[in-house]
């Protein structure tokens, strides 16, 4: 547990570095005496008394250099809720802007999550309340983003002293604060609060991996610092040969964030040895110019790697990120990440919006101009949120418009436009002007043609071709596995349109929508069953919605998968298929963090097995040896330097599927067929074809998926292909006919 003071001799003096007014530091100390007169007898569940928690996140935010009415608001800001005190008495003795603040914060925790199916509640009541939770909270930053900073310290110091808890709320509460607080401070910008918020909740959802990365990093620890602070000091050394006055050090990384880079680098067959920045400095230097002229003398005395290098400064980051970035083959052949940036930019880097206050009374009003123009995609978030009818598509759109990065493209005059990362040219034409989206008919990139469900990157030059009548959207541009949309704004755009034609156009595609997932994930039921599955009162309804992308194809395929049951389908996957080969699960390989592909064995003194914490020992003739990290063999090693961090590999049990395809037979449909499943990594163990006498071929493949919903991806994959008509599950007699 934290130890934090209960009186406020530590806040008023972080308060009062900054803020110079005598009277508004006398302010925040009566908000102080107020707050613990009002939870005077309280204690939380630790055994502390209730005061340590409000002052707590007043100390955050005063780290973060907030004005002095959010500071007050922060020590207040559970005494409405909890201690019976009303708005219109903070009004009359801390003023309306603290009230307010106070109030917001007290709505959103009005509110709680819950998780779909938590604490035996219904999952739809479950994600009706999430979706009511986020709203909220996208209101209240709308009308007040310091609403929402109270709300993140609040959830820091929570964190920080959630092992009071029952494991069961702890694990909530975590996945909770990986799922929106974070998110939301990498919005923001706030990385002094997101690290943290990471990392403990890290910690009580997976404490297992949690250690093992840590006594990786301990193992290393002595020896990575005083690598940086020798490549620190002849970098700082060389700038200031340069004239140019620099500050260089360290950036550390946290636990999470290499937790995440690990799992993306294994999952993509990657060595641990490939992440770019566990060597890390930081550069910070007075002026922009300084940034580029500390870049060149960088690469001068580093080899860059290719493909390694960002300008946040040219381009920012919408949660106004702005750094240059570059990696370099630095001494004894180690990749050095380097960030280089102003004083004021590392200010917003660490603080995000929170740093909009530190320099306001600094910048004057221009500050205030730019802060508004950067949070003008919040408002426009809120707008589509209003508009969302389906919970599920809701806490779709929030995830994908509020947590994704960004990609910067042009249009053909020059103008540059912002997207989501992802984004296709069907997001472009819509983002440009709703009619020109209805009637997109092809796009140039580049001066390239290219397909509708290309991702745009950034620096992408952008044309649309139109056609001369608004022939309208098509239906599976609403289907996200087909890729052809990214943003939500199209999305609703999309869905308007469908939503103004006839309800007996609509009814008609529902039904083809319906019939093709049904015999997609071969599932056989009854009307009144799909009704019920689904959440509708009338078939009609049902179909309706279906057809109008009110319901989406995909979250009517997860419903049916749903639907069959982990027994049922756990029992369907085992079922030979004769004529293909069976796919056992992969073994789990090990991974050595820091270094190439080295031979790795089990030790025969300890036999350490899946899930034990281990350490490898790197041997002289055999590659790596792995231990427990308890062995007794590693405890008495004397040569301490040749002990590195290991861990288990990714572990992904696979099973045989058979697909058929209909298509009409053409030159080169199999190698398209194949390609497809290749770029989603789908491996293909058998493959049969049979012409018919209608010009058309059937296509029959064994395939190894992952479950469920990864097949219908790939039926929707495989539909969007030239010339198919229809992709399904085979469980009858598989075709007899010549491979190919």
């Amino acid at each position: 547990m934290v130890e934090v003071a209960s009186d406020s001799t530590d806040l008023i003096a972080r308060v009062s570095e900054y803020v110079e007014e005598t009277a508004q530091v006398d302010a925040i100390r009566a908000a102080y005496d107020f707050a613990a007169l009002c939870h005077d007898g309280q204690k939380r569940l630790s055994g502390d008394p209730y005061i340590v928690h409000p002052l707590a996140a007043a100390t955050i935010l005063a780290d973060l250099y907030l004005d002095p009415d959010t500071i007050k608001a922060a020590l207040l800001h559970d005494v409405l809720e909890d201690c019976g005190v009303d708005v219109e008495e903070l009004d009359d003795r801390f003023g309306p802007d603290v009230a307010r603040l106070v109030d917001g914060v007290t709505k959103l925790e009005r509110v709680d999550y819950r998780p779909p199916g938590s604490n035996g509640t219904s999952p739809v009541v479950a994600e009706n309340l999430y979706a009511e939770s986020l709203r909220k909270m996208l209101v209240a930053m709308a009308e007040d983003i310091r609403v929402v900073l109270i709300k993140l310290a609040d959830r820091l110091h929570n964190m920080r002293t959630l092992d009071a808890l029952a494991e069961p709320k702890r694990r909530r509460i975590a996945q909770e604060t990986l799922d929106v607080y974070s998110p939301l401070a990498h919005r923001l910008g706030i990385w002094e609060l997101k690290w943290q918020l990471d990392d403990l909740a890290f910690r009580h959802l997976n404490e297992g991996k949690y250690r093992e990365i840590s006594r990786m990093l301990a193992a290393r620890r002595s020896q990575r610092e005083a690598y940086v602070a020798e490549v620190s000091e002849r970098l700082r050394e060389e700038l200031a040969a340069n004239h140019l006055n620099a500050e260089v050090n360290g950036r550390p990384k946290g636990i999470y964030s290499i937790h995440r880079k690990m799992q993306k680098y294994e999952a993509d067959g990657k060595e641990l040895s490939d992440i770019h920045d566990l060597y890390a400095m930081r550069v910070i230097v007075d002026d922009v110019a300084d940034c580029y002229a500390a870049l060149g003398v960088t690469h001068r005395m580093w080899s860059p790697i290719p493909g390694q290098f960002d300008d946040y400064i040219a381009t920012p980051k919408q949660n106004m990120y702005q750094a240059l970035h570059t990696t370099v083959h630095c001494e004894g052949g180690h990749p050095l990440e380097v960030q280089i940036k102003t004083r004021d930019m590392h200010q917003v880097a660490e603080y995000g919006v929170a740093a909009h206050w530190r320099y306001k009374e600094r910048a004057g009003s221009a500050a205030g101009g730019q802060f508004e123009e950067r949070m003008t995609w919040l408002r426009q978030l809120l707008e589509w949120q209003r508009e969302t009818p389906d919970t599920d598509e809701f806490l779709q759109s929030v995830r994908e418009d509020l947590f994704h990065d960004q990609v910067f493209v042009y249009t053909p005059a020059g103008d540059i436009m912002e997207l989501a990362s992802g984004a296709t040219p069907i997001d472009f034409a819509y983002k440009i002007h709703t009619d020109l989206g209805h009637r997109i008919s092809g796009a140039k990139v580049n001066g390239r043609l290219v397909s509708l469900d290309t991702p745009l990157e950034n620096g992408d030059t952008v044309e649309v071709v139109a056609g001369k009548t608004g022939r309208g959207p098509s239906p599976d541009w609403l289907n996200r596995d087909r890729g052809y949309v990214a943003t939500n704004s199209a999305r609703q755009k999309i869905r308007s349109w469908f939503n103004r034609q006839a309800r007996s156009t609509n009814i008609t595609r529902g039904k083809d929508l319906l019939r093709r997932e049904l015999r997609r994930m071969g599932v056989k039921l009854s009307d009144r069953e799909v009704i019920q599955l689904c959440r509708y009162e009338t078939m009609e309804d049902l179909l309706a919605a279906l057809g109008a992308g009110e319901l989406s194809d995909s979250a009517l395929a997860d419903r049916l998968a749903d639907h069959r049951g982990k027994d049922a389908e756990a029992e369907e996957w085992q079922i030979p298929l004769k004529g293909s080969p069976r796919l056992d699960s992969p073994t789990s390989g090990i991974s050595v963090l820091g270094v190439g592909d080295l031979l790795t064995r089990i030790a025969a003194c300890c036999n350490p097995i899946q899930g034990d914490p281990i350490i490898g020992f790197v041997t002289r003739t055999r590659g790596v040896s792995v231990h427990k990290v308890e062995c007794k063999n590693v405890l008495n090693e004397d040569e301490k330097e040749r002990l590195v961090p290991v861990s288990w590999g990714l572990q992904k049990e696979m099973h045989p599927v058979r697909i058929r395809i209909e298509a009409f037979d053409r030159v080169g449909l199999l190698r398209d067929v194949s390609s497809k499943l290749t770029e989603d990594k789908i491996n293909i163990a058998w493959v049969v074809t049979r012409e018919n006498d209608d010009a058309t071929v059937s296509m029959e493949l064994t395939i190894h998926i992952g479950g469920l919903p990864e097949l219908n991806r790939v039926f929707s994959r495989i539909e969007g292909i030239r010339g198919v008509t229809s992709a399904s599950r085979v469980t009858g007699s598989p075709l007899r006919q010549t491979e190919r």
